[in-house]
């Protein structure tokens, strides 16, 4: 399954106390890079933070995966998980009256 991961400061949070975890955070991310959990990440432009695209069994696998990220341990960051899904509707325009 396919998933969009933002990351949600969360009250207090700020980039002064993100500091002492983000060594560990890049490299945290690294190890699932290479397993193949995160697929693609972006730095937001709306604001600083994070969006993931990541490949997990379910929203709950997902959860568990992005709860042992080093800032959500420290309780600086929790994270919303979107599902996607491939867009299925291309039929429609190629439809009768749409062509």
């Amino acid at each position: 399954m396919k998933l969009l991961c933002l990351d949600i400061p969360q009250p207090g949070a700020s980039l002064q106390k993100y500091h002492p975890h983000m060594l560990d955070e890049v490299r945290h991310t690294w190890g699932l890079y290479k397993s193949g959990i995160v697929r693609e990440i972006y730095f937001r432009q709306d604001r600083p933070g994070v969006a993931i695209i990541a490949e997990c069994d379910s929203v709950e696998a997902a959860r568990k995966v992005l709860r042992e990220f080093p800032l959500a341990e420290a309780g600086l960051i929790d994270w919303d998980v979107i599902p996607l899904g491939p867009f299925a509707n291309w039929e429609t325009l190629f439809s009768s009256g749409n062509a």
